[in-house]
């Protein structure tokens, strides 16, 4: 199989990402008054994207869990880590967005 990925389909998938997590993040922030959760959890989703293993095999099977995990992250290619990297950049944007809102006074946020 061919992992050809266009200039353009890396560009619109780091705004898409960025984007996405960015409004999640402002959400959760205008919801839960906590700047830096989404940039904090952030990595949690990152595991959910990338793995293929349960969730409660991490609890039950750690053994075998962690390792196929660190064989994922090892195999990504530097157009993931790009894309992965936008999402990451748009929630801590949207942490320092809040923290602007909140000194300009909106009480709020």
């Amino acid at each position: 199989m061919m992992n050809d990925v266009s200039l353009v389909q890396v560009i619109i998938s780091v705004v898409l990402f960025f984007v996405m997590f960015f409004g999640i993040g402002f959400l959760l922030n205008m919801l839960l008054r906590m700047t830096w959760l989404m940039a904090i959890v952030y990595p949690v989703v990152v595991v959910f994207i990338i793995d293929e293993v349960s969730f409660l095999d991490y609890i039950f099977k750690p053994g075998s869990a962690f390792p196929e995990l660190m064989d994922r992250f090892q195999a990504l290619h530097l157009v993931d880590i790009v894309i992965l990297s936008g999402g990451f950049g748009g929630a801590v944007v949207a942490g320092f967005v809040m923290i602007a809102l909140r000194k300009a006074g909106y009480r709020m946020f």
